[in-house]
């Protein structure tokens, strides 16, 4: 599909960034109207991608996280979001829901979370190379909002 808009940002793994990402991505994609439940739906996959990777990618350190948001047509909204962090081993199990690395603190909900939310997620990881999430939503019409 093309890319009609998109933007790019790099952010420290610092837990204050994940609110700023959340409400970065949501602000690119209200150009389309997208309804308030829509919205919602992917400032919380967002906010769950972007905590997946400080929490688990980097653990105790602070590294990058990359984030790119395209609007493609026909008003799908694809989000990436990839570190250069720990990786996971077993993709397959870590999307599981109650399975996590984090320790009891952790609900091992987040892959789970974003595949209710939005219409596809996509995850990539490499071992000591880093993880990539990519987020796809297609929007609904409304009368006015075209995109």
């Amino acid at each position: 599909m093309k890319s009609l808009n998109n933007f790019t940002m790099t952010v420290g793994s610092n837990s204050v960034n994940e609110s700023f990402v959340r409400v970065a991505v949501a602000a690119f994609v209200s150009s389309l109207d997208p309804t308030v439940d829509e919205i919602c739906d992917i400032k919380t996959a967002v906010s769950e991608a972007v905590t997946n990777c400080i929490v688990h990618a980097y653990k105790d350190t602070i590294g990058k996280i990359f984030v790119s948001c395209d609007i493609l047509e026909n008003r799908v909204i694809s989000v990436k979001i990839r570190d250069r962090g720990c990786g996971i081993e077993n993709i397959k199990k870590a999307m599981e829901p109650l399975f996590t690395t984090g320790g009891s603190e952790r609900a091992g909900l987040g892959f789970a979370v974003m595949e209710s939310f939005m219409d596809s997620v996509t995850v990539r990881s490499k071992p000591a190379k880093g993880t990539t999430v990519i987020l796809k939503k297609k929007l609904s019409y409304r009368a006015g909002n075209n995109g």
